[in-house]
């Protein structure tokens, strides 16, 4: 088998994969893997990813220019190549619609951190790019704040694109994603999610680092006070029109555990004006029986 027969046969099985999984529907989504300096293999537009077969994919240059294929390449390529281009240690893309992640794309709701050891280990802090239209290069350039910085971006109103050196762990990363987003949907309708305390996330960023992942917040001193309410990218998420509305901060150090007097005030954490929020409800409740 040659090199490109064998990325190809690479990429069928992930297909069959984000298909069988539910993260893409009908034609939806695309995979793509660096075949060499100047040629990608990627998925062809306009075909289920469940069912490929190698003479159904594309080959294109750098520049997105198809060289080789029965069917038209993806037009979602040039997202995959602008990866590529800023990052020569990644070979692998995979574009595809998680319904539990996408739906916090559709709400623009940033995902939280320090929940569940396993995405803050392998995900890190996960950005929403900017929406623009698929298929042009502005849409590819959402990811310009991110792709050196992340290897996993919800696109906003839209999907997700993880990316990585295997194929095989790029894929691991969006189905690390989808299954986390699941359990926070869940877990707020059993009830609320409970975070995590700071010395438990700031061991969890250390395993983060054993394992290998870059990340910024071990880096930066103001990390070293409070991880959890470090947000490195906070930076963008006017730009890509973010706002937390259904998920509450982390009771960090910078919020009051407790409540405290102030000017002749009482101050509240998020935690608290919950649980007040919660017995008023009962309460009402109770009243109206």
């Amino acid at each position: 088998m040659d090199h490109f027969e064998n990325l190809k046969q690479q990429i069928c099985e992930i297909g069959r994969r984000v298909y069988q999984r539910g993260f893409v529907a009908a034609n939806e989504g695309n995979i793509s893997i660096r075949a060499n300096a100047d040629h990608v293999v990627c998925t062809p537009t306009m075909f289920c990813k469940g069912f490929m077969v190698p003479d159904d994919l594309c080959v294109v240059d750098m520049e997105g220019n198809q060289i080789s294929g029965k069917r038209r390449r993806t037009s979602e390529v040039l997202l995959h190549l602008e990866i590529y281009r800023q990052r020569a240690d990644i070979n692998s893309v995979v574009h595809s619609h998680p319904p539990h992640a996408t739906a916090f794309a559709v709400a623009r709701e940033p995902i939280p951190n320090g929940v569940l050891p396993e995405p803050d280990i392998f995900l890190g802090e996960i950005p929403i790019a900017a929406y623009e239209t698929p298929g042009k290069q502005d849409f590819a350039d959402t990811i310009g704040p991110y792709v050196h910085r992340t290897h996993t971006i919800v696109l906003a109103n839209h999907g997700t694109v993880t990316y990585h050196q295997e194929l095989e762990k790029a894929y691991w990363f969006t189905e690390i994603l989808d299954a986390y987003c699941r359990i926070l949907i869940l877990a707020k309708q059993v009830g609320r999610i409970e975070y995590l305390p700071i010395s438990k996330v700031r061991e969890l960023l250390a395993l983060r680092k054993q394992w290998g992942f870059d990340d910024e917040r071990s880096e930066d001193p103001a990390s070293q006070q409070n991880v959890a309410d470090f947000c490195q990218f906070r930076e963008h998420w006017e730009l890509s029109k973010v706002v937390q509305r259904g998920f509450p901060a982390h009771p960090s150090s910078n919020e009051p555990e407790t409540e405290s007097l102030s000017n002749g005030q009482i101050t509240l954490s998020d935690r608290q004006l919950e649980m007040l929020a919660d017995l008023v409800a009962k309460r009402l409740k109770n009243d109206e029986s």
